[in-house]
């Protein structure tokens, strides 16, 4: 079972800090490899830049919950989110350990008898 994982090419999982604007403010943000490709995938799908990506992730995250606590976290729980999602189903029910919060409309599920 274990195969698939440890046999991973070890530059996904070493890491690397990249530089990043935020409304003006550089700072340092240190991932493993395999989370900056994501958040590159991710950026393209949205038509966007890794930086301003990151830069609208900052802006939202901040507006919601007012400090930015450990953001290099929340970046990669965000990858595993968007991967989660991409992967689920049609119909499938989202798995609430990965999504969180869910909107109210996919909270109502239909009750089993």
């Amino acid at each position: 079972m274990c195969e698939i994982y440890v046999k991973a090419d070890p530059m996904l999982y070493e890491s690397r800090a990249r530089s990043i604007r935020i409304h003006g403010l550089v700072t340092k943000i240190r991932l493993e490899n395999l989370f900056w490709d994501i958040l590159a995938e991710l950026a393209g799908n949205e038509g966007m830049t890794t930086n301003q990506l990151i830069a609208k992730l900052y802006d939202e995250i901040a507006t919601l919950r007012g400090e930015v606590e450990n953001f290099a976290s929340f970046l990669r729980v965000t990858c595993l989110r968007y991967l989660t999602l991409r992967h689920q189903k049609s119909g499938e029910r989202p798995s609430l350990a990965v999504v969180g919060t869910l909107p109210p409309t996919v909270r109502e599920f239909p009750r089993s008898a």
